[in-house]
């Protein structure tokens, strides 16, 4: 894809005005921010847990006390727990609302999901979530402006919002001024985000710290910090060369490796090796490459890949995430999907070079969002002539700018990254530490790409060790695969108990 494409974008939904939408247009005012509150319980490890829980908005305000959006979020909170964890988490896109987190993982309930295949329709199953982080952290979710309730007010725009730097202001004034308004500002405090939400991490984290809020620590889930590794962009190979560990493992999913290492981690290893020191090189040499050293490495990329050698020589040993999704099961009628390689769907053109769908975005959109508003509707309460936009592609004239402070030189844009200001972010605050939880089976945002940026980041060994790398044998959203899920609760607990004072 030419950009970062929208997380898990829902064709299906309609661009509509809101109801807080129409009364700003027919009055030209402010309207109040309205909130819904709720007792929500979760059943975790044996123990119930009773919160008190707020849903709707927050009457954000600009550097001069100015108001310019109301704000959508869920608060769940332990009462009389002043000091008690706090975590802010978000989803990605740009600019996707938080409900797939909220909803898969993190909230008090969650949908089930016939991973990974195909959910059958409703009713669908909705269960306590045993998995909630709600017992060691209150939580707060996030959909910033253009997604779940979230709007400009007054003399607001929607492109005052909608770029990498215009995001990381609005939801680091949102979060600095939530903190004071629930008396939270002293607590250990925790970014959570998903995919995009992992490129704004890195560069909120910085922002907040800059304004004298610290994180306790940071929660990176299917993480990217640099758009050039989703690009494959002319003249550049890292895209390529970060992508194949990821074919690899997807090929070893589906049985496409020739007498395969049973063991995947064991597999992975070799071939990282085989990618940094045969096939880096070779695409570094481009047309000096000889024929038969080209064919050599055509032959062993194909024994990892599951691709024909062929392909591989078709495709100057550059094959592109797209390409992958649509070639590796060609021949069964199938593609595979983006956000987990471990999902098929039907190929719906056998001789098409790019897949035209996503099957694991087909297979858990619709359960997510009906069941989601069930319980947003519902359980929450919240009104129900408010609509829940769960991606802002939905709405007229988005569009996303990608420029950010730090990444123009000469007047030209030479990055889109957030990676430098992770890195300045942890120099300056050596306590700061880092989780990051990776997918084996994630084509959207691959595993290796973010180890090739942790290997850039410049830090001392021992800084170094505080970024702390999982990983899962599942996908984008880990959190569909149940075993997965307990892995995840267990990372992310340590995680809590690490950083933040007993």
């Amino acid at each position: 894809m030419k950009t970062l494409s929208i997380l898990l974008l829902i064709a299906f939904m309609h661009v509509t005005l809101t109801a807080q939408e129409k009364e700003t247009a027919a009055t030209g005012e402010v309207p109040q921010p309205e909130t819904f509150e709720s007792t929500q319980t979760v059943n975790i490890k044996g123990k119930t847990y009773t919160l008190r829980t707020v849903t709707g908005t927050h009457l954000l305000r600009d550097e001069n006390d100015e108001p310019i959006a109301h704000f959508g979020f869920t608060h769940y909170a332990l009462p009389g727990g002043k000091n008690r964890p706090i975590i802010f988490a978000f989803n990605g896109g740009p600019l996707s609302a938080s409900f797939w987190l909220h909803f898969g993982i993190l909230g008090p309930k969650r949908i089930v999901i016939n991973d990974p295949g195909y959910t059958a329709p409703a009713p669908y199953q909705v269960v306590k979530n045993e998995f909630s982080v709600l017992d060691k952290a209150d939580l707060v979710m996030i959909d910033p402006v253009g997604v779940g309730f979230s709007r400009p007010v007054g003399k607001a725009k929607w492109e005052d919002f909608w770029g990498v730097d215009q995001d990381i202001r609005s939801i680091g004034l949102f979060i600095e001024q939530y903190l004071i308004q629930a008396e939270k500002m002293n607590a250990p405090k925790y970014l959570l985000g998903e995919s995009y939400g992992t490129f704004r991490n890195a560069g909120l984290v910085k922002h907040l710290q800059d304004k004298g809020i610290a994180m306790n620590g940071v929660i990176m889930v299917s993480a990217v910090f640099e758009l050039q590794h989703l690009l494959f962009g002319p003249g550049d190979d890292t895209a390529y060369l970060i992508h194949f560990p990821t074919y690899a493992a997807t090929a070893w999913y589906h049985n496409r490796i020739p007498d395969k290492n049973p063991n995947l981690e064991a597999f992975i290893a070799e071939v990282r090796a085989f990618t940094g020191e045969q096939y880096a090189p070779a695409l570094l040499k481009g047309d000096q490459l000889g024929a038969s050293e080209k064919q050599a490495v055509a032959a062993k990329l194909a024994t990892y890949s599951g691709l024909s050698a062929q392909y591989w020589m078709k495709a100057d040993l550059r094959v592109t995430n797209q390409e992958y999704f649509q070639e590796l099961l060609r021949e069964q009628g199938e593609t595979v999907g983006r956000l987990d390689s471990r999902f098929t769907g039907i190929n719906e053109d056998l001789l098409g070079q790019t897949a035209q769908t996503d099957p694991q975005s087909d297979a858990i959109s619709p359960p997510y969002i009906a069941a989601y508003k069930e319980y947003l509707y519902g359980d929450l309460g919240v009104r129900k002539d408010w609509t829940y936009t769960t991606t802002a592609g939905t709405r007229e004239g988005f569009k996303w700018d990608w420029k950010h402070q730090g990444n123009i030189q000469w007047n030209a844009q030479v990055a889109v990254s957030t990676l430098p200001d992770m890195a300045t972010a942890m120099k300056r605050n050596p306590n700061l530490k880092i989780l990051i939880l990776n997918g084996y089976y994630d084509l959207a945002t691959v595993f290796y790409g973010v180890e090739h940026s942790i290997n850039h980041m410049g830090l001392t060994p021992e800084l170094k060790k505080n970024i702390i790398m999982k990983y899962y044998e599942a996908g984008h959203m880990m959190y569909t695969h149940e075993p997965s899920m307990a892995k995840f609760k267990a990372d992310v607990d340590a995680f809590i108990m690490e950083t933040a004072p007993q």
